[in-house]
Order: structure tokens, then C-alpha cells, then sequence
């Protein structure tokens, strides 16, 4: 989720660390990794509380697809510009307007008077989002020396599991205690104090800095990406509701005009000052190609299973939040444990791309599994016969998660390394929007209209089992595209740029010397 398109480019200012400023940073960095937590749970957290938004607020099964789609779609559309801002105007005030716009808008979410008013302050919290995240790994990079970056990243990883494990629990025990009758609202509220406090202290103890060669803002370039996806993901999310009007089929079709006229402008773009939003001169690069297109698809994956996921438990077997979050828990210990070996163990032996496409591999089976279990046991399905399947995918998910990126990034030029990296997390946020999307159409579209009670639990779990299908097919479409990955190069990149950034802080202190240096010359001069 985070952007690092500035990572490689901007080399960190080297100053004397006294024990004041090294207490400094590691309460600077304490801040950016809360504030980079908050965001991860409010993804998680968010989605075991989507059947008590929809009782409570009345809200229709399009609107709930829009409170988490509309979420990512606005984080991907601002992520890389919400990098460049930082470059150009300052890391720190980035942040701080960030997580104050963050912090409001989740305030906005808490006391959301109508869905209408939730989906349109989920749209702010993602932009929001978008100002902040990209923040994180920039003002990691330029208060800490390359050596002690990699103590530091492993922090961030820590950080990453941890969100992943406590999300959907917290989300579930916020939903279930009704706290002061505010039934699913505490799950934005929570936000508050934690970024009430993180601006407060982020003013105090972050330290500005800016990229020396910050590359130019592409407005335009966000404006079509926003208006392709909005014409495509509209809709879809509306059509099964509505229908399926004429008007919406247009608007899809048209969709892919947007997208022609966006690689158009692109190239143009890049001729003219050569800061495109997207660098199309990437796409030249086989292996980078093919793992954008694994990024989207994974994306879209995960987008279809996690929604219809705690709709088939909650609504669906009739579940309480925490019971539905307290299933998940084996899943995500799952995603965090495989994460972490396969990164420290299987790539070296192995190869980033044999793990990866294992991961999809497992990841598929532990899906079949869990629709042979739904089909098996229907409604009688016990939380404890999940456990399996979701294990199963957990390990799937954890092998390709963590060494996705550095495979993408193996055979990328290093002076594109940073625009790749920011690229590749914005296409698994726009893979997310999509799969949303696609909710109406492989569980959505399974259900009946005006269902009695009797008969929702068992509609919910053919859809389920649809659904399923559905993210199977997707897996296997994955391992396929992942054939064009290359076998043995992951890791590259980050070595490369963790070396480049080392001499950049050499040169730098060498600079820093000189300038004390002459200083006191001219003062004994004088």
C-alpha cells in the first residue's frame, strides 16, 4: 500500500546524529509507522463491519460495494501525485496534511448521517490516505542511513503483519461492544485520537526534507485514470441493481476510449518535461509488464473474496462480527508467517518466481477447498472447518504478497526503479476497486430479489460458492501470467538501490564536511 516512486532518486541529507536527533528519529519513525498502521486496519477493519453499515444505515448492496471500493479508487488515483507533492513541497507537511485530512475524514465516516454521506467521506479518507502513505518510506529514507534502513524496513513488516492479524479482530470487537450505542461507527472514530496525536508529535519531531530533482505533477494524467475507472466501475456496481440499463454498457465501452486518449497524452507528457504520471517506457520491460498484470489481477481477487467473504459469514450464516473475525484470525497468521519465510528462505533457494507462482498454486487449492467445504456443510458450516482452507489460502497469499514486488521490479531500469515501485502499488489499488466492482456481478447477480428470510442464508452461500469459482479461475489466470516473470532475479532493484543511496550519502557527507570545513576557515580567516 505504500508508494516508494521517491525511494531510489532522493538521496537522504547526511547530518551528525547526537543523541538528540537519533531520539528524534525513532520518534519520527514511531509516527510514520502509526500512521501507516492506521491506514492498513481501517482497510481491514472496515470490511467485517460492512452487514452492520448495511442494516444500521439502510444501505444498499451498490452502496456498501462503494464504501470500500470508492476507498480504494481515490488512494489509487492520488497515490503517485500525493509522492510528488511530498517531493516538491515537503515530506513532513505532506504527512501532516495528510493524517489531518485522514483523521477528519474519519470523523466525517463516525457521523455519517445517510450512506450517501459514508461513501462520499470513504472517497476523502482514501484521498486523504493517498497524501499520507506515500510519506512513510520517503521520511524513513531520508532520516535514516542506508545501513540502518534494512532494522528499519523489517520494523515496517512487523508493522504490516500485525495490521493484517488485529484489523478485522478490532474491527469485530468494535462492531460487537455497541459502544455508547454507536453500534459500527467506533471503527472510524478509533481514528481519532490516534491521529489527533500522530499530527501533534509528527509536527514536533519529523524533519522536512524534499527530493532534490522532483519530477512535475501530471494532473491531467489523474483526472483520465479517475474518469476510466469511474465510467467502468459505476456501472458495474449499479448494473445487476438497476438491471443492467444501455446507458451503463456505454459507459463501459467508453471506458476504454479514456484509457486510449490517458496512453496518448502520456507519451506526450513524457516528450515535454518527462514526468508522466504513468512511464510508459516501462511496458517495454517483458518481465515488469507481466507483473503489472499479475498485480492488477491478484488485485481483483482479493477485492471479490474479502467483501463476499464476511457477507456469506454474516449475513449469509448469520454469524456475529466477532465470530466472523475471530475465523479470520488462522488466515491472516497464515499470510504473515508464509510472508516472512518466503522471503528469508524460499526466494534464495528457490527463485522469486517458483514461489510466487506456488503461492498461486496453494492459494487456489485452499479456495477449492473452502468451496467444497461451503457446498459440503451449507449452513451447519462451523467456524473450525474453516480453518483449513483459510490456512491453506493464507499460505497462497503470503508466498506472493512479499516477493511480488521485488520480481516486478528485477529486470527495471534503476533510474525508473522509483516510478515502477509507486506504479506497482497503485495498479493493486485499482485491482481492488475492480474487484469491488465486480461484486455485483459474480455474487450480486447470483441472489434473487425480494428473498424471504428462509431463503437469504441459502442464497448467500451459492452465491458464496459462485464467487468462489469465480476467484479460483482468477488464481489460475494469475499462475499462468506469471510464466513471463523472470526465475532468479528478485532482490535486485532493492540491492541496487540500497548501494546507490549509500554513495549518494557519501557524496553528500563529503559535501556536509566541505561546507564545515570552509566555514571555519573563514571564521579563523577573519
Amino acid at each position: 500500500m505504500t508508494s516508494t516512486e521517491t525511494l531510489v532518486d532522493s538521496p537522504a541529507p547526511a547530518v551528525p546524529v547526537t543523541a538528540a536527533a537519533d531520539r528524534r528519529r525513532w520518534f519520527a519513525l514511531a509516527i510514520v509507522m502509526t500512521a501507516a498502521f492506521m491506514d492498513l486496519v481501517d482497510v481491514t477493519i472496515v470490511n467485517v463491519a460492512i452487514p452492520s453499515i448495511q442494516r444500521d444505515a439502510g444501505a444498499s448492496f451498490s452502496q456498501i460495494q462503494w464504501i470500500t471500493a470508492g476507498y480504494a479508487l481515490a488512494f489509487a488515483a492520488g497515490l503517485i501525485t500525493g509522492g510528488r507533492l511530498g517531493d516538491i513541497h515537503g515530506r513532513k507537511r505532506l504527512f501532516l496534511v495528510g493524517i489531518g485530512g485522514f483523521t477528519l475524514a474519519s470523523a466525517l465516516c463516525g457521523f455519517a448521517a445517510n450512506p450517501e454521506m459514508l461513501v462520499a467521506s470513504r472517497i476523502l479518507q482514501g484521498g486523504m490516505a493517498a497524501m499520507m502513505v506515500p510519506q512513510v518510506l520517503s521520511i524513513v529514507h531520508a532520516t535514516f542511513p542506508a545501513h540502518e534502513r534494512g532494522k528499519v524496513f523489517g520494523l515496517f513488516g512487523a508493522i504490516v503483519g500485525l495490521g493484517a492479524v488485529s484489523g478485522p479482530l478490532l474491527g469485530a470487537l468494535l462492531t460487537e461492544w455497541n459502544l455508547f450505542g454507536l453500534e459500527w461507527r467506533p471503527i472510524f472514530l478509533i481514528n481519532l485520537p490516534v491521529g489527533i496525536a500522530g499530527l501533534i508529535l509528527g509536527s514536533r519531531f519529523i524533519t522536512e526534507s524534499k527530493a532534490p530533482r522532483a519530477l512535475k505533477l501530471d494532473l491531467v494524467g489523474v483526472a483520465l485514470v479517475t474518469l476510466g475507472l469511474l465510467m467502468l466501475l459505476y456501472p458495474l456496481t449499479r448494473g445487476d441493481e438497476l438491471g443492467w440499463p444501455a446507458w451503463g454498457f456505454v459507459s463501459m465501452s467508453g471506458s476504454i476510449g479514456v484509457f486510449v486518449g490517458l496512453v496518448a497524452y502520456e507519451k506526450r507528457k513524457a516528450a515535454q518535461d518527462g514526468s508522466p504520471l504513468v512511464e510508459l517506457s516501462l511496458f517495454e520491460v517483458k518481465s515488469f509488464a507481466a507483473g503489472i498484470a499479475v498485480q492488477t489481477v491478484f488485485g481483483i481477487a482479493l477485492g471479490i473474496f474479502f467483501l463476499v467473504w464476511t457477507l456469506y459469514m454474516q449475513i449469509g450464516l448469520g454469524w456475529s462480527p466477532l465470530r466472523a473475525g475471530l475465523t479470520g484470525v488462522p488466515f491472516s497468521i497464515a499470510v504473515s508467517v508464509a510472508a516472512g519465510l518466503s522471503v528469508q528462505k524460499l526466494v534464495p533457494r528457490l527463485g522469486g518466481r517458483n514461489v510466487l507462482q506456488t503461492g498461486a498454486l496453494v492459494m487456489a487449492a485452499g479456495v477449492l477447498l473452502y468451496l467444497w467445504e461451503a457446498d459440503r456443510y451449507q449452513l451447519a458450516i462451523a467456524s473450525w472447518q474453516m480453518a483449513l482452507p483459510l490456512v491453506v489460502m493464507g499460505v497462497g497469499m503470503g508466498l506472493i504478497f512479499a516477493p511480488l514486488t521485488d520480481t516486478i521490479l528485477s529486470e527495471v531500469p534503476r533510474e525508473h526503479a522509483g516510478s515502477a515501485s509507486g506504479l506497482i502499488n497503485t495498479v493493486q489499488q485499482m485491482g481492488n476497486a475492480l474487484g469491488l466492482g465486480l461484486v455485483s456481478v459474480v455474487f450480486f447477480g447470483s441472489i434473487g430479489d425480494r428473498l424471504t428470510p428462509a431463503e437469504v442464508g441459502p442464497a448467500f452461500v451459492n452465491a458464496f460458492q459462485h464467487a468462489l469459482g469465480w476467484v479460483a479461475a482468477v488464481m489460475g489466470v494469475i499462475f499462468l501470467l506469471m510464466f513471463a516473470l523472470p526465475g532468479r532475479a528478485a532482490g535486485r532493484v532493492t540491492e541496487v538501490a540500497t548501494e546507490n543511496a549509500a554513495k549518494e550519502t557519501a557524496k553528500e557527507t563529503a559535501k556536509e564536511t566541505a561546507k564545515e570545513t570552509a566555514k571555519e576557515a573563514a571564521l579563523n580567516g577573519s
